[in-house]
């Protein structure tokens, strides 16, 4: 296998671990904003419309930082996934810890103060897309083999992680314990990434 080859590999590959990790995300935080917010039609609204917009917004900032820094968005998944991994590990306690806040609150209250708490994070998914989208654009010269390749893979990794949470990690995991999972999944998303531009660099 080229160089080349495995490159494209290890960014595949940490593209599945990435989706898989986003969905145990979604579904662990859900859980733990349902138990401050409460589960209804409303409540279930404000916590997927929270991820959804910071997911919208995240691309918008991958797309622009692709367009700026073109030589180094490898480098910038890195950072983006290695900034998840590390929002992981203390997002639990910081869920729990703002539940006192959340008393009392309007439902647009608590759809904004969701947001603020869920932003970073998913800006960081967000951005990861168009970043690699624009990574293997410029390998392959193709946009939409690039986009379509790509979004299969991170949705199937999305899959994959929502088929876990649901039927096997909660059955062995408390929900601390499957986001540490996610935030170890980032975290080597990130070191697939930068070893695969040590091995470029090294080329």
């Amino acid at each position: 296998m080229s160089q080349r080859s495995r490159a494209t590999l290890r960014v595949a590959t940490a593209f599945f671990l990435s989706g898989f990790a986003a969905l145990v995300y979604q579904l662990a935080w859900q859980r733990l904003l349902f138990v401050v917010i409460g589960v209804d039609i409303e409540s279930v609204t404000i916590v997927v419309s929270t991820f959804m917009l910071g997911l919208g917004l995240g691309a918008l900032l991958g797309g622009a930082l692709a367009d700026r820094w073109p030589a180094r968005i490898l480098l910038a998944f890195c950072l983006f996934e290695g900034a998840i991994a590390a929002y992981g590990l203390v997002s639990v306690d910081l869920l729990q810890a703002c539940a006192a806040l959340f008393a009392g609150l309007s439902r647009p209250a608590a759809a904004a103060l969701s947001f603020a708490l869920l932003l970073l994070p998913t800006v960081c998914m967000g951005a990861t897309l168009p970043m690699l989208v624009a990574h293997a654009w410029r390998s392959s010269g193709n946009v939409g083999v690039s986009t379509g390749t790509l979004y299969f893979i991170n949705t199937l990794g999305a899959a994959t992680g929502a088929l876990a949470i649901g039927f096997f990690l909660l059955y062995w995991l408390d929900l601390r314990q499957a986001v540490w999972l996610a935030a170890a999944l980032n975290a080597a998303a990130s070191l697939i990434v930068a070893s695969a531009l040590r091995g470029r660099a090294a080329a």
